[in-house]
């Protein structure tokens, strides 16, 4: 990832992108099964849907618990915002009106296997972030740089594991 001087308020955005040989419908699963994200990722310690929810709807929720050496343990309240089979699967974090980020996988055949993306756009919600940002506004833009540089590597790390799960079932 490049340098792009983005603050907060700018809502910048990263994407990862991937291919994989196998078929949407068989990836379809392994992206829209929140339960499943924990297993991707350092920082996503659980997640359970909640009010009701069991699987993904638009507008069902799910609430995800977090651990970072720099700002330790919480847990936020998802809402599915968008939920296409095969084809996008979204959600907002937080207020879905006013979220402190939107997550999204995009599934898109290719070749005869699926090009897989995951982006996501911080706010314009306030977030765990917004606080280090308060303390050190000066520092805005490079707390932000660092932050989309770690989700990229989160993301890259994600695409992965469904890129293997998906090719050996």
């Amino acid at each position: 990832m490049e340098w792009t001087g983005a603050r907060y308020a700018d809502r910048p955005t990263v994407e990862v992108t991937t291919w994989i040989a196998a078929p949407p419908e068989r990836v379809w699963p392994l992206v829209s099964d929140v339960t499943r994200m924990p297993e991707m990722s350092e920082e996503l310690q659980s997640v359970r849907w909640v009010d009701g929810a069991a699987g993904p709807t638009v507008g069902a929720r799910f609430v995800g618990r977090n651990k970072h050496e720099a700002f330790g343990e919480w847990e936020t309240t998802s809402t599915v915002v968008a939920c296409e089979p095969g084809r996008v699967f979204s959600w907002a974090v937080g207020d879905p009106e006013e979220p402190s980020a939107v997550w999204r996988f995009g599934l898109t055949p290719r070749n005869g296997g699926t090009e897989l993306s995951q982006w996501m756009r911080m706010g314009p919600g306030r977030s765990g972030l917004s606080f280090a940002i308060d303390a050190m506004p000066e520092k805005e833009q490079k707390i932000v740089f660092v932050w989309l540089r770690e989700f990229e590597r989160g993301m890259t790390v994600a695409l992965e594991h469904i890129r293997q799960w998906a090719e050996a079932s």
